[in-house]
């Protein structure tokens, strides 16, 4: 059947399709690994190596589009700002490719979903779920009121780790606390190396980050920081009773975090970028660890 769709009309309609993915950071995947090594790590820990497949299944799906969903309301947010970011000025609001309507539209055809999805969990994880809605609508407003807004990202990025948990045994132990502190504090790190990129700019039109709450002491920080999370990684290791290769993979991430410091010594916006993106690669070496125990360790 011949198409009823001029060229032109099809052109139009693939381009703001892209401009759409383009909104939902599907063209910049590190947001979704930063969010989904948590995510693994919560549903293995809380399957002791054996999480439910459906779950992880649901989980996956959630972290793309709760992520999605994250960007474009951050945009729309900040569509009065991000023209005068030298980052963000190609953002498809920002530089006009899609109209703020259209924006809240996707905003909300995601939310639906994501509440879709929401809804095949148990009881105590779709209580869990609804915090983790008001973290994600809360973040985008907050860099304007308080000087540690990571904090805030990091307790939204995290919060799928007491929500896998409540999924798969229906309770959110002491062990789920502890890896959701290592996932907050992990996620202060990298946002503080992204904010760091931009201190300049944030300065000038008054958007608030850690970055700038640090000032000169910001590496400092950041590695006090880092051996935080490598102290709740290690309790995490301890109260799971992980063995050699999970407390290997602590090693790994520790030089993983030497190396970021070294990228963002001059503080430059391309080495802290670096340092930033980089991160992902902790959260799948720690993941590796995890697997690799419960697949040698006998009995289990």
């Amino acid at each position: 059947m011949k198409s009823v769709l001029s060229p032109q009309v099809k052109q139009s309609v693939i381009t703001q399709l892209r401009n759409y993915a383009k909104l939902m950071r599907i063209d910049k995947p590190i947001g979704i690994w930063l969010l989904m090594w948590p995510t693994l790590w919560a549903l293995w820990l809380a399957g002791k190596g054996h999480p439910d497949q459906w779950l992880f299944v649901v989980f996956v799906l959630g972290v793309f589009i709760m992520r999605s969903a994250g960007c474009v309301l951050n945009d729309y947010v900040d569509r009065k700002i991000d023209p005068y970011v030298e980052r963000t000025r190609t953002r498809p609001i920002a530089c006009g490719a899609v109209a703020p309507a259209e924006a809240l539209v996707l905003f909300i055809a995601l939310s639906l979903i994501a509440i879709g999805l929401a809804t095949m969990l148990n009881r105590p994880a779709r209580l869990l779920a609804i915090v983790a809605a008001g973290l994600t609508l809360a973040y985008p407003f907050i860099k304007r009121v308080v000087s540690i807004p990571q904090f805030v990202l990091g307790a939204a990025f995290g919060w799928a780790v007491p929500m896998a948990f409540a999924a798969q045994t229906g309770e959110t132990p002491q062990l789920a606390w502890l890896l959701f502190g290592a996932a907050l504090v992990w996620a202060v790190i990298y946002d503080t190396f992204y904010a760091m990129v931009d201190r300049e700019d944030d300065r000038k039109i008054g958007v608030k980050s850690t970055a700038l709450l640090f000032g000169e002491v910001d590496l400092f920080v950041i590695a006090g920081l880092q051996l935080l999370m490598l102290v709740a990684l290690t309790f995490v290791g301890l109260r799971a009773e992980l063995g050699f290769w999970y407390f290997a993979s602590v090693v790994g991430a520790a030089a993983l975090m030497a190396y970021h410091q070294w990228l963002a010594r001059d503080r430059q916006p391309a080495g802290c970028f670096a340092a930033f993106s980089h991160n992902h690669t902790i959260g799948f070496v720690v993941f590796v660890g995890i697997v690799l125990h419960y697949t040698f360790t006998p009995g289990l």
